[in-house]
Order: C-alpha cells, then structure tokens, then sequence
C-alpha cells in the first residue's frame, strides 16, 4: 500500500507521534462537551484522581444541576480571566480553590512528580466543535486537563495546499464567536504545512494577527531541511512534549493588560513566545546553571524580535535556576536605556509571582542597598544612573552572585562603565593604608570581569566593543580557535535573529524600499576683496552646513516635505500616518518647525507639526523649549503624536533610538547619518501596523551607499575579524613621551596623591605645570599629544575589561591622563574659522532636486567588523591651507554647476569615473601581475561600480549604460566607455612581473548597490551577464 500523502496521513503522523511517544492520550468527539468548549470526560477525571476529598465535599457531580452550575461557573471564569489564568491559579467555587494544573517537579521531589504524572495531555482530531453547525471540524484540538490550550489546522503541500491555506480557514471558517475559538480560551493558533509554521493567540477574523513560529534558514525565514523528517516536525517532537509545553505554560505564555491612562479603557493583549525567543532563553539557562557566574554572552537579536519580552522571561527564570542545591544567581540586575522596560517586566513578573516582593527600580546608590538588603531578585536601573550608582556600592556584596543583563549593549558598554561595573561587584576595592603598588593591583584586578557576576548583552547592532566584551570566540569543527594569521581570534555573537530574518517573516519592514536621495545645488559668491587663507577640508564642511541651515534653504525643504507628506504620506495607514524630520541640532529643529508650520497653515491644513529636543535654547533673542513651542509637557509628546492633529515631528537629538511608534511611516532626513545611527534612526520606521505596508524615506544630506554600507553590517551575522592590539598602547606612549609634556615622576606623584585622597591644592600644581608645557608645543604636536592622550584613556578602559593581565604603567598613566585631557586646551578655535568663513561669502542660488527612488539591497552575507582602533581622528587635524576663491571653485565642482547641459554632465561624470579607475587598487595589481585580459576585466569591473557610486550625481550616464539590452545605441555607448576607460588607464606591467606569483589580492569588499525600483536589483544580474 502506498504511503498516505494527503492531509489525513499528516495529520496521522502528528497524533501518532504525541501518543505514542510524548505520552498524550487520544480524545473523542462524545468527550466534548460543545456548550462550554472542553473535554468534560478527561476534566472531571483529572478532578476526581488529583482532589477526591474537594470533589466529594462540593458534591459536583452528584446531580445534573450541580454539574451545570459548576460548569457555567469555570466557562464564565475561563472567558473572563482565561485558560492561563485557570491553570495557573486554580478555581474558587463555593468554598474551595480546585487547582486544574500540577506544576512541574523541582529536583527530588517525589510527591510534586507523582502528581504532575496526574496530568492529562490529550489531543482530539477533527473536532467537531460547533453546536449550531454540526458538521464544522478543526483538525486537531490539544488539551490539558479538559481543557483545550492549543488548535492546529494542518495543510499538506503534496495535495497543494500550504500554510496560507490554513490561515485563510481561520480567518474565514473559525468564528470567534464559537466558545472555543474565543479570545483567552485557548492559548494559541497554530497553523501547519510541511514547510512552516504560523501562529496567533487572538482570532478576530480578517484583523487576526497571524506570525511564523519558524526556526529560520541561512539567517531568513522558514525552516531548515530536516535529514531525519518533516520539517516542521520540531512542533510536535521538541515543543508539544509533556515538559516543553509544561515550561512555557508555567514560565512564558501569559495576558497583558494595557490601560489607557486618558479614558481608564483596558485592553488585554495574550502572548506566546516565538521560536527564537524560546531557543534563546532556554540556550541562556542552561548554560548560565551548566557553567555558573563569571561568564559573557552577547545576543544579537534584530528590531522587531521581542528583545524586551526575551529579557524580561529570562531575568525571570535566572532568579531560579539552582545548581548543586544553591542559587548560581543571587540578584539579577537588568541595566536598560529605557524607562519602559521596566513596565514590561513588571507585567511580565505579575504574571509569575508576586512583583512588589522581587522587583524593584533603582535611581540612586541608595535605592540599590535598600533593594538588595530587602532581598529583592530583580533590580531594574537606567544605564545612565547605573555608572553613578556604581561609584557608590561598596564591598558588602563581593560574596553575592550576580547576573547582569545589558539591554542594547552597544550603547551601555563603555569602557569606563565597564570597569565601575566589575569594581562594584568583585568587592575589589583597596584600603586607605595599602601601599601605591598595592592600590593599583587592587584596581586592576578589580577591573577585569568579576567572578561573581554574569553578563547577559542583547543588541540589535553589535559594536566591536561589544563582540570583543561579550562574544564568543570562533571554533572550528572540533572546538578549536580559529586563528587569523596574526594569532588573534574572531568572536561572534552567542545567538543571532538576523535583520534579515524579521524583515522576511514581516515583524519588521523594510525601510530602505524606497529611499529618495535629495541633490542640493548652490552657488556661493565671495563679498571680500582679500583672499584669506582656510583649513580647505573644515571650510567645505562649514560651508555645506551654512548652505544646508540658511533661511532660504530650509523653506525650501519645508516646502517639498508638507507637498510630499500632503501627497503620499497622509493617507497611509488608512488616514492616520506620521511622518518624523531628523535635524542635527536643535535650532535647524526649531527652524523646520516654524518652516512646516507656515506651510501647513498657508494650506489652511487641519495637521499640526510637533518638536522633540533637551533642554533649552535661544533662538532669535526668544528662549525655547520644546513644551514651550508644543504647548504641552514634554512627557506627553509620544501620546499627542498619536492624535490628530499632530502628524510631523521635528527631532534634535530625540527618538531616534528605543521609540516603537508603528504609526510613523516616513522619514526626512536633514542629518549626517553612518554606521549604528543609521540603523536605529532609519529603524524607527520599521515597526509593522495594521494597515502600514510601506515606509518611505527623503534624504537630503546622506549618500545611498554610506546607508547601504551601515545597514550591512547588521544585516545578518555580525563578526569580529580579530582582536585589539594591546601593544598599541605602547605605540600611543611612544608618541606622547618625546612631547615632554609629563615625566614619569609627575605620574607616580599625582597618582599616589590621588589615591590618598590628597586636597586639590595638591593635585593641581601637577596638572597646570603639564598644561603649560602642552601650550609650548607646535600644532602639530598638540594635535598628536591630544589625539594620542584621549585613545589611551578610552582604549585602556576597554582592554582594562578583558585582558587576562595587567600593568601598573598603564592603569597609573589612565589615571593621570584622565584628569590631564580635560584641562588641556582646544587645539584651535574653529568657531572662529566659522565666523571668518562665513562673514566671506553669501548665498546667491539655492535648489534642491529629487533623485530616482531607489531600492537599497543588501548583501546576503555576514558581516565583519575591525577590532577596536587604537587611535583614531578626535576632530583635531593638520589643516590643510588654500585660499577661499580656490575652496569656492572646488566646493562648485561638487555642489553647484547647475547650468550644466547634459552632455557636459556626462562628459564631467566620465573623466571622474577614469581617475576612480585608474586608483582601483585590484585593477592596478591585474595591470601589474596579470595579462592584459585579466586587467581588462578588471577595468570593466571598476567602471560598474564607479557608475554606481556616482549615482548621485544624476542618472543619465547609468540608465545609459545600462540599456544596452535594450537599444543599439546603448549597447554602443556601453562599448564605447568600457574601451575609453580601458585606453585611457591601462598601463603595460613593468619589467620582471611574475604574473602574479605568490601575490595576495587585498580584502575586497562587495560593490555597493544601489538600484532603481524598476530594475533588476544589482547581485542578482551584472551587465555582463544579461
């Protein structure tokens, strides 16, 4: 007989599998009672094995009537307080509490694990649940104890039906109104093929929210093949086991309750965890009891990924997770840069235990050795309070174990913190009467990662601090390092829901979809007669923000956002869109407000603009702040924003990081953008709505490919490539001891002063004396010292963390540094530069001009970031001089010209694309080493990606290009360019070439992408290959 292929066999499978091997027992229609939605046989035998006296003294099933009244009380309660509810807390009816769930068995415990045997796991296929329409069935219905928790529809993709079936029956078929489908009396929604998973704890018919419960292939959606089965088979076997579905029951599903603080409305959302959520928690608790305190895990988890939810179930359970008898954590210690996760794991806490017993909120040093005395578990404190509270906890807790979790790591793992932070928490704190020499081993030691404590850090965006801190190192198959060539080792994060993965299963969307880049075209005149002498780099950036931030400029801008919000904006969202304007300062943020604000009323528009920035600040001889403009108090800006008829927020500074507010669909951008700010700023739109399909974003100021570049790194795995050079440090003493700007007995002194706690009037002779001779320096010399002093400091404070020894050279120059950079002086006055500059030209034209929309791709591989540079450009550089009519032509050449014809533009845009390529490095190595076919490939190679990277500059030379699929012409000019760029640039190899033998090409980067909507997205197909 052949195999059963159709729904049926699946559906087979699956129950055979939950009988025969996870122990369920098999129910039947005649045991469902459809009148209120559960098995009466399987409840009331579970009621009368596990409470007999209860049952017997209640007289329940003594009398028809008595049976119905009991049973019309626990369907009121389970509709009203829910299944998870009744589980977990039991059943008041009459006098007695009946408990309908035995809680898993702690370790040794005979009587809790004979009466967790007493559970009764079930499952039923095809259900026939309605009793107004007899024939409807759900394919399976699984229950506990009676009562049903999970409902599956099952597609077969052989008979050609998937997934989207079986949720399109949900929707459809699956009337809320039934008992059984009705909000909080089942937990959760499965919908199964062969291939995937989708989930939903609420059915509301169309409105129902269905997500993957999918574990997720090459850092994307779906599932994985499965060499031994189904692939979706991980349902049944890993997650509907008796102790698996016991745990989430127990330590994870759970009813939020929201109230709205303007009308008292509450609403209540139900939760079930996702895939990668469980997988990560359970990773972490098991690893945290096997292997004990003093470890480090780094969790890259994606906007979009639950990470609050994941943190607040695992500071749960970390609080009970015992090995050898005992506690392996004492307190676990949540550090956040949001105010609002605090609420969460409140919520979260509630649902498990009693909150104001094991949670508190530390604002100061006090707050936390009052917590800690009281013996709460679960102390949550903001990142920022988190370093002061450090200074101030002394030695009483060295022997508590702690674990801590940092939430976006990226942002609270400075090095100085860190240090405070393992201080704090080893207990290594010297004593007044130790000698120098001891203090300062004190001090190392105790800033190494402490012993008694656990790092839990979870980021979206992983820095190379961050990856070296928490990461752990890469393995081959057998465990070993994998080493770079200069013996350094390569770190990764600990688990990873790739950007890639929650953009493809649609918990986040894709921002970059439709990216418009703006062109700004100005002229600049010169209104002095002299031609005074600039820093030509700080000029064109000082003259870029005096074009970008006038009057003229920002109406302009102001005008094209309201036209765009007012056309493609506003009724997104089904009529309730936002849209946020990013500036770089605060009064370009005042100046867009006004600007919008008079565009809008010329519109005699019923939208409202709104400002976000800190603090405040004068503008046009008036002091501002942002409730003063608003005219309402800052902390109700994120709910006025909801309502009509506010609909632009202007931001300085503000909600560009940790602000999840799904309504806000587009973004205009008017800020220098890169790596992780990019990311988070760009992220504030990715948060899926009803209704929200798209995002758009209108950048004014940053360059696609810098976006795409930044957003690379973060879309898949992010990977260390080594380690920091701790010799580096050395280098950077090297540079500042020539200076003879301290000596090394300046330091000793200072240091033991210092750390005797001597008076001011000790301290300061030591650092003026040095400060002086700092001022006697060349610039040059000051920018060095200067640059070199601040990288010590930093890069030590970090190493500090992580290096498995210690100097007393470095920890007392660190010291004496860190005292020394903040009084010596600006190494020059570049507000005076901005005056002079800007006091020498005037704006004569102004125009800005959309670019193609475009569709930012990514590429499909990890990412890897450099270690932690040692020394790196503070903003303090060698100038490098020329007169302002020169800086004006060269600040023309790229910003203005806009007379141009287009035969002249493309005429510029070649000769700038021949000098790129004649700089490629891998075509100059070709050119050198390799034959002339070889370098001619590689030269049209160059060509491509200079086309590319000039986009901005206009489309023309590209769609040119490009179009020789399609017309003769085209295919010509193709041609014609690749053999112009060729002649002009190859240059025969020199004498005793080898051809390249035993030549390493450098590391070579992807081109950058770049695509218009309509065409092909670059990578899949190149110019060559169509």
């Amino acid at each position: 007989m052949p195999s059963n292929t159709k729904e049926n066999g699946f559906e087979t499978l699956i129950v055979n599998w939950l009988v025969n091997e996870n122990g369920y027992e098999q129910g039947t229609n005649e045991d469902y009672n459809k009148d209120y939605a559960i098995d009466e046989t399987c409840l009331f035998r579970y009621l009368e094995a596990t409470q007999p006296r209860e049952m017997a003294e209640l007289r329940i099933l003594d009398t028809p009537a008595e049976k119905k009244k009991f049973l019309d009380r626990l369907s009121r309660k389970l509709s009203d307080q829910g299944v998870i509810e009744i589980l977990r807390k039991g059943f008041k009816y009459k006098n007695k509490t009946l408990e309908f769930y035995q809680v898993l068995p702690s370790e040794g415990n005979q009587n809790a694990q004979r009466l967790y045997k007493e559970n009764i796991f079930s499952v039923t296929r095809q259900l026939q649940y309605s009793k107004e329409y007899g024939r409807l069935a759900l394919d399976l219905c699984i229950f506990l104890n009676g009562l049903p928790i999970i409902t599956m529809e099952l597609k077969n993709q052989f008979m050609l039906q998937n997934t989207a079936d079986a949720v399109r029956q949900y929707l459809n078929d699956r009337d809320p109104a039934e008992r059984l489908f009705s909000f909080k009396r089942c937990i959760v929604h499965f919908a199964v093929d062969d291939n995937e998973i989708m989930m939903c704890t609420e059915l509301k018919k169309d409105a129902s929210y269905f997500m993957p419960f999918n574990k997720g292939y090459n850092d994307g959606a779906g599932n994985p093949p499965n060499g031994s089965g189904i692939r979706t088979d991980y349902l049944w076997k890993d997650i509907l086991t008796k102790h698996e579905l016991s745990n989430i029951l127990e330590n994870y599903v759970q009813i939020i309750a929201d109230k709205d603080e303007d009308t008292g409305k509450i609403s209540y959302k139900q939760i079930f965890p996702r895939y990668h959520q469980l997988k990560v928690v359970t990773m972490l608790l098991d690893r945290a009891q096997r292997e004990g305190s003093g470890q480090r895990y780094l969790i890259q988890h994606s906007a979009g990924s639950g990470k609050s939810n994941s943190i607040a179930w695992l500071a749960h359970q970390l609080v009970g997770i015992k090995s050898n008898g005992r506690n392996v954590f004492d307190t676990v210690i949540v550090v956040t840069d949001r105010i609002n996760l605090d609420k969460q794991i409140k919520n979260t806490i509630r649902q498990f235990t009693q909150v104001s017993s094991t949670v508190g909120w530390a604002k100061s040093a006090s707050d936390l050795h009052t917590l800690l005395d009281e013996g709460k578990k679960i102390i949550i404190t903001i990142v920022h309070k988190f370093q002061f509270i450090l200074n101030d906890i002394s030695t009483d807790y060295k022997n508590r174990t702690f674990a801590i979790i940092i939430d976006e790591a990226h942002s609270s793992q400075n090095g100085s913190l860190a240090a405070k932070m393992n201080i704090a928490i080893s207990g290594s704190v010297y004593e007044d009467d130790d000698e120098l020499e001891d203090k300062i081993n004190t001090i190392i030691e105790g800033k190494k990662m402490a012993n008694n404590a656990s790092y839990f850090a979870f980021t979206a965006t992983p820095k190379n601090k961050t990856l070296e801190m928490f990461g752990e190192v890469l393995t081959d198959e057998n465990g070993n390092p994998i080493l770079n060539e200069d013996g350094t080792k390569k770190a990764k994060p600990h688990d990873v829901y790739t950007m890639k993965q929650a953009i493809e299963e649609k918990f986040i969307l894709d921002v970059l979809k439709y990216y418009t880049p703006y062109q700004s075209y100005y002229h600049l005149t010169k209104t002095v007669s002299d031609d005074p002498l600039f820093d030509k780099k700080r000029a064109n950036k000082i003259l870029r923000s005096y074009v970008e931030s006038d009057e003229h400029a920002i109406e302009e801008k102001a005008a094209i956002i309201v036209e765009h919000f007012y056309n493609n904006v506003r009724m997104k969202i089904k009529g309730m869109a936002r849209a946020m304007v990013v500036t770089h300062q605060i009064q370009r943020a005042i100046e867009y407000y006004f600007a919008i604000k008079k565009e809008l009323e010329e519109r005699k528009s019923q939208y409202k603009p709104m400002i976000a920035f800190s603090g405040e600040v004068r503008y046009k001889g008036e002091t501002y702040t942002e409730a003063k403009i608003n005219g309402f108090p800052s902390a109700k800006i994120e709910k006025e924003f909801r309502k009509d008829p506010y609909r632009i927020l202007v931001v300085a500074d503000k909600f560009q990081t940790g602000y999840d507010e799904p309504l806000l669909q587009t973004m205009y951008v008017d800020k220098k953008l890169f790596d992780i700010k990019a990311v988070q700023t760009l992220s504030r739109l990715n948060r899926c709505a009803q209704y929200k399909t798209d995002t758009f974003v209108l950048d004014f100021i940053n360059n696609p490919a810098d976006i795409q570049k930044s957003f690379e790194r973060y879309y898949k795995t992010t990977v260390l490539s080594g380690e920091t050079d701790a010799n580096k440090l050395n280098d950077l003493v090297d540079n500042m001891e020539p200076m003879q700007v301290y000596t090394d007995e300046d330091v000793d002194t200072f240091v033991e002063l210092y750390l005797n706690n001597a008076d001011r009037e000790r301290l300061d002779p030591i650092i003026d004396k040095c400060v002086e001779l700092f001022k006697e320096l060349e610039y040059d010399d000051k920018v060095e010292f200067k640059k070199s002093a601040k990288a010590f400091v930093r890069t030590y404070n970090f190493l500090s963390s992580i290096l498995p020894y210690g100097s007393p050279d470095w920890e007392k120059l660190s010291i004496f540094l860190t005292l020394l950079v903040p009084k010596l002086p600006k190494v020059g006055d570049e507000n005076d530069d901005y005056k002079k500059i800007i006091e020498s030209v005037d704006l004569d034209s102004y125009r800005v001009v959309a670019q193609q929309t475009m569709s930012i791709s990514l590429a499909n591989e990890d990412a890897e970031v450099k270690p932690v540079p040692v020394q790196t450009d503070i903003g303090i550089s060698v100038p490098e001089l020329d007169t302002l009519t020169h800086i004006l032509e060269s600040f023309h050449d790229v910003w203005g010209n806009c007379d141009w014809t287009d035969e002249d533009k493309i005429k510029k845009q070649i000769q700038e694309i021949a000098e790129e390529v004649k700089k490629d490095e891998r075509y100059r190595n070709a050119m050198q080493f390799s034959d002339i076919q070889n370098a001619r490939d590689e030269s049209e190679r160059a060509t491509w990606e200079a086309i590319l990277r000039n986009m901005s500059s206009g489309m023309e030379l590209y769609t040119a290009y490009q179009g020789d699929t399609r017309s003769r012409r085209n295919q010509t000019f193709r041609d014609w360019l690749l053999d112009l760029i060729f002649n002009a640039t190859y240059e025969k190899p020199s004498s005793g070439a080898t051809g390249g033998a035993g030549y390493r090409y450098p590391e070579y980067e992807q081109p950058l992408s770049m695509v218009a909507e309509d065409t092909v997205p670059y990578g899949t197909t190149t110019p060559k290959d169509e």
